[in-house]
């Protein structure tokens, strides 16, 4: 079960099977999809301004569930899942408060900002399970985590603490739901077309495609562009719209 909760212009998703620690089976990857649609609609125009991803107590997500997961549709659509947060123009924090392991760490990496609680463990245990992750998490993982944290995940099957996590850059912030919140509402009120552009410029890597140009001089040519500059002259804070 997913739920989903919108907060002003930030909307709230929470995987909610407490009783199986938030595991993926294959109608959750379904809901979260369908909900992905949704919202890719909704942001568009920028009716939502950033997205926060959670699970509910006691973990993030503890991985698949692996009652019935083989490769193939389960792994295809958690592939879909993945790729299609990444896709979204506004921005996807992940706020992960206990386990996250296994798919949960996939969900993580998906995201683009990271706030958890110190305590929290991270890691892909495949290698203990006989299975293999798709390579676009491996080279997710590497960029995300930095390469000695993804090597030691994917083949020391390493466990990892946000806490250190968070040494390393790889964790943005530490702290609880609350403070991922705030943050989105920070997130928020920033220029979305900035964000937008920002966003695909970063999933595009070192080849800039013709749709981060395309964002990039919409934005310069915005209505939020001449408002940026306006309120920073007279000293107050932009009112951005995405036009």
């Amino acid at each position: 079960m997913v739920r989903t909760e919108r907060r002003g212009k930030v909307e709230l998703i929470t995987l909610d099977r407490p009783d199986r620690r938030n595991a993926l089976d294959h109608p959750t990857l379904i809901e979260l999809i369908e909900i992905q649609r949704r919202l890719s609609i909704e942001s568009a125009d920028f009716a939502i301004r950033a997205v926060v991803l959670t699970g509910a107590p006691p973990a993030f997500c503890a991985g698949a569930d692996l009652t019935g997961v083989e490769e193939g549709e389960f792994t295809a659509d958690l592939g879909s899942v993945l790729r299609n947060f990444t896709e979204l123009p506004v921005p996807v924090i992940a706020a992960i408060d206990g386990p996250a392991l296994g798919a949960g760490t996939q969900l993580v990496v998906a995201c683009d900002l990271r706030i958890a609680t110190p305590d929290s463990v991270l890691g892909v245990p495949a290698a203990k399970l006989g299975l293999v992750v798709d390579h676009w998490t491996v080279r997710r993982m590497t960029t995300e985590f930095g390469s000695a944290v993804a090597r030691g995940m994917l083949v020391g099957a390493e466990t990892t603490t946000a806490e250190d996590l968070h040494r390393r850059g790889a964790i943005h912030r530490l702290g609880d739901l609350d403070a991922a919140m705030d943050w989105a509402e920070r997130l928020a009120a920033l220029a979305p077309l900035t964000l937008a552009a920002h966003k695909r410029g970063l999933e595009d890597g070192d080849a800039p495609s013709g749709r981060f140009d395309d964002l990039r001089r919409t934005a310069w040519s915005s209505a939020d562009a001449d408002e940026g500059r306006r309120a920073f002259l007279e000293k107050r804070r932009p009112d951005f719209t995405g036009t």
